[in-house]
């Protein structure tokens, strides 16, 4: 989350990604929002993930901090804080996965794929993109197909 001004960043993760979502956005949303505007920017996962066996509590707190995005997003549509909701697109090297759950010739995604879109969406560039599902390894493509808001 990033206020006007770039000057407020913040991330938050633990067992209950939702709840921590949640907390984090209760103190941090009125400060964007008395700053005249600001970006939220949740990272979410594949939907598969978020109903995946074996994957309690991630995946459903994953699937709750994304319909809270999604509420967040219409509460404060018109308000200058913009929420949106990126995901890296695969596989991601973030210790989730033992190396032997990964099927062989699969492509595991670095994290740092997150790194482009999260800093274009804190940007003043993207002060029209609003209640968006952003894939990481398509936001080279995303961006080019956008059509600004004017």
């Amino acid at each position: 989350m990033t206020a006007a001004g770039g000057g407020l960043g913040c991330a938050a993760e633990g067992a209950d990604g939702r709840n921590d979502s949640r907390l984090l956005a209760r103190e941090v949303v009125p400060r964007m929002l008395a700053a005249g505007g600001g970006r939220v920017v949740n990272v979410s996962v594949s939907r598969s993930t978020m109903h995946r066996a074996g994957f309690v509590p991630y995946g459903p707190s994953r699937a709750g901090s994304e319909a809270l995005s999604r509420v967040m997003a219409a509460d404060l549509r018109g308000t200058g804080v913009t929420v949106n909701l990126l995901l890296p697109g695969g596989v991601t090297a973030t210790g989730m996965l033992p190396p032997d759950a990964v099927p062989q010739g699969r492509e595991v995604l670095a994290p740092d794929v997150m790194g482009p879109p999260i800093v274009w969406l804190a940007s003043a560039d993207a002060a029209d993109v609003h209640d968006e599902r952003i894939i990481a390894v398509e936001f080279a493509q995303w961006l080019r197909d956008r059509r600004p808001v004017r």
